[in-house]
């Protein structure tokens, strides 16, 4: 963690009203520094373990919903026992590859969404997300 990368960390942490801990600048490190991706408490565990981050799963799993309440990242549920956790939190979508686990973005301009429902009086659809199922082509 040299350069400007974990100070730019450490000031996107105090913008969001999270104390800037040292292990919230490391696994914010790891999050942050491969541009957008799409990761699992344990992923992310698994990476900061080989980087020598000393940090437990109930640290990661904690700080991951801290980062989420801060609004630095979006959870993304795709499967009942996986949640994986999005750092890009613009408007976009999303493709899941069955078998892979893997999430790719699509962007929101590749795809239109009508005729939503009217929510119940004193409420609004605060976000939408489509997550689009794909498996390899059979034969």
């Amino acid at each position: 963690m040299t350069g400007a990368l974990p100070i730019a960390i450490e000031v996107r942490l105090r913008g969001a009203g999270l104390r800037p801990t040292r292990q919230r600048v490391a696994l914010g490190d790891l999050l942050f520094a491969k541009g957008d991706r799409h990761l699992t408490v344990e992923e992310l565990h698994e990476e900061a373990v080989a980087a020598g981050v000393p940090v437990s799963l109930a640290t990661v799993y904690n700080t991951l919903h801290q980062f989420t309440e801060a609004g630095l990242i979006r959870v993304l549920a795709v499967e009942s026992a996986r949640t994986y956790f999005d750092t890009n939190v613009s408007d976009h979508h999303h493709f899941f590859i069955e078998g892979e686990n893997e999430v790719l973005d699509i962007p929101v301009s590749n795809l239109t969404i009508g005729n939503l429902p009217e929510p119940p009086e004193g409420m609004e659809i605060a976000h939408v997300d489509v997550v689009i199922r794909l498996r390899a082509k059979q034969g």
